[in-house]
């Protein structure tokens, strides 16, 4: 029995990966196909690496010069749990004078969530603000300072967790050693264009 082919050389480029990683999420455990381009897809390869570290395996089978086939194997039922970085080494690093914002970030594609771990400067503030139509939590990893509340003020020092419920006012301020501190919510959805109604 032949081995399943996608062969991509005639796709559009902004098609070919969205097609390739439908082809790989159909896969069962073990199975695999056999992409066919007209070059060495190592940007392809990069991403399997960011959004499916260690659920795929990927052999060469004809290396060009104008033809390139590779077998693509699924080697895991679902994405695998994994260490993203050391946020006590991110958070305890010297930070250049002008370093500010975030300092890391989730990578993943098609993850659901976004996490970013943010970097103020000493004595920085970020100006009272409503906060997004989401639920915030935040993780303090090194420095202090303090929240501002419509009502109160809050500590924040490394080890505090904070709730920031959804459109919540808050004021922050850096203290005279900055402050770094883990932000996670779900991953706000991408900008849709919608057809204008038509009039009847």
């Amino acid at each position: 029995m032949l081995e399943p082919q996608l062969d991509v050389r005639a796709i559009r480029k902004p098609d070919k990966h969205p097609r390739i990683f439908e082809r790989f999420d159909a896969l069962g455990v073990g199975e695999s196909f056999v992409l066919i381009n007209n070059h060495d897809p190592k940007h392809l390869r990069d991403e399997f690496e960011i959004d499916h570290p260690g659920e795929f395996g990927w052999e060469y089978m004809q290396r060009g010069p104008e033809r390139w086939e590779i077998r693509i194997t699924r080697l895991a039922s679902a994405p695998l749990p994994q260490i993203l970085c050391d946020a006590w080494d991110i958070a305890s690093g010297q930070f250049g004078p002008d370093a500010s914002g975030a300092v890391w970030k989730l990578q993943q594609s098609r993850r659901h969530l976004d996490a970013n771990i943010i970097h103020l400067q000493p004595g920085s503030r970020i100006e009272a603000h409503a906060g997004p139509d989401l639920d915030v939590l935040w993780h303090i990893l090194h420095g202090y300072g303090q929240l501002m509340t419509e009502v109160s003020t809050l500590a924040l020092r490394p080890g505090k967790m904070l709730w920031l419920p959804r459109r919540s006012r808050r004021e922050i301020e850096a203290g005279d050693e900055g402050l770094t501190y883990l932000t996670v919510h779900s991953r706000r959805p991408g900008i849709t264009i919608q057809p204008v109604p038509q009039r009847t």
